[in-house]
């Protein structure tokens, strides 16, 4: 790997493939009684949050704690960056303290790469703006490959990405690291939730899209639900939560669209009854607390990966 994990653009398919070999072995420590690796013994880690987040920050605090690293969580409201602290001065402070590795996210798009031009210790980018989330697209394909068949798996498998396209950095991550392990991509979205330049986009990374889940859910063999991010829109991009839902929502009616045992995927947090039913979060093909068991083991690896050195490979 890179000395840092700011994009899917940094892990090839066959390193990809590599992380979840070791996460496939960290997912073991969370069945044991002591959940503890001594890989990490010394390190000092800190997870630096600008936005709010509850399942990745603690996932990576627990992450680092089972690898046997300190971990400290500093957030923006609690921090000098309140006061108007540069984003630059504020890294910097933190690390000068002798830290080891930096997780970080934040609202802007690129500015976790803007921070690991400025440090030498790996940064690992935990979602920046509506840019990119690559540990979520990870833990996504790992889920997915364990659910279809283990490695290889996900090769020629078609995988429908529904929802708020615009706004979302799962889904751009996601298209990235699925198609390098050869799946087909097929974004759905309302015209209004479709990135601009995506057919652009679509021809150049080799990813279909449709403005029609009804025509795409019977043809494919995952699904993965995106929520709406009604925070971060300021206009209107549709009339009315009904209507999206009636138009993209994973309903009770559509789950019988869907091949028997196909997954369902989440990243959470979901707004239930707007882009997913009840019935489908719970569904028994649903993968979403998967997700959530699997983003551990993968963080797990990717800290591993940045911070073990080679004494400990």
């Amino acid at each position: 790997m890179t000395k840092h994990l700011l994009s899917i653009d940094d892990v090839s398919a066959e390193e990809i493939q590599q992380l979840f070999a070791t996460a496939a072995e960290m997912h073991d420590v969370q069945k044991r009684e002591v959940k503890k690796l001594p890989a990490l013994r010394g390190r000092t880690v800190i997870n630096l949050f600008f936005e709010d987040s509850t399942r990745t920050r603690s996932s990576f605090e627990i992450a680092g704690k089972w690898l046997s690293a300190d971990v400290i969580n500093l957030s923006a409201k609690g921090s000098s960056a309140s006061k108007g602290e540069s984003l630059r001065d504020t890294v910097l402070t933190v690390t000068a303290m002798g830290v080891d590795g930096l997780v970080m996210r934040h609202s802007a798009s690129g500015a976790a790469h803007q921070v690991a031009g400025w440090l030498d210790i790996p940064v690992i980018n935990a979602g920046d703006g509506m840019h990119e989330h690559p540990t979520q697209a990870l833990l996504d394909g790992y889920t997915l490959q364990r659910q279809l068949g283990g490695p290889g798996s996900l090769e020629g498998k078609r995988i429908a990405i529904v929802g708020d396209l615009t706004h979302s950095r799962v889904f751009r991550s996601n298209v990235k690291s699925l198609t390098k392990l050869g799946a087909s991509v097929t974004a759905v979205a309302p015209p209004t939730l479709m990135p601009s330049g995506i057919t652009e986009w679509a021809k150049a990374d080799g990813f279909a899209t449709s403005y029609s889940l009804d025509d795409v859910l019977p043809e494919v063999d995952a699904v993965m639900m995106l929520r709406v991010q009604r925070e971060r829109m300021s206009g209107g991009y549709f009339p009315t939560s009904r209507e999206y839902t009636v138009g993209y929502g994973l309903t009770r009616q559509r789950l019988g669209m869907l091949r028997e045992g196909a997954p369902i995927l989440h990243p959470g947090p979901m707004n239930r009854g707007l882009e997913i039913s009840p019935e489908a979060a719970d569904a028994a093909s649903s993968r979403i607390l998967d997700q959530v068991s699997a983003g551990v083991a993968i963080r797990m690896s990717v800290l591993y990966h940045l911070l073990a050195g080679e004494e400990s490979a």
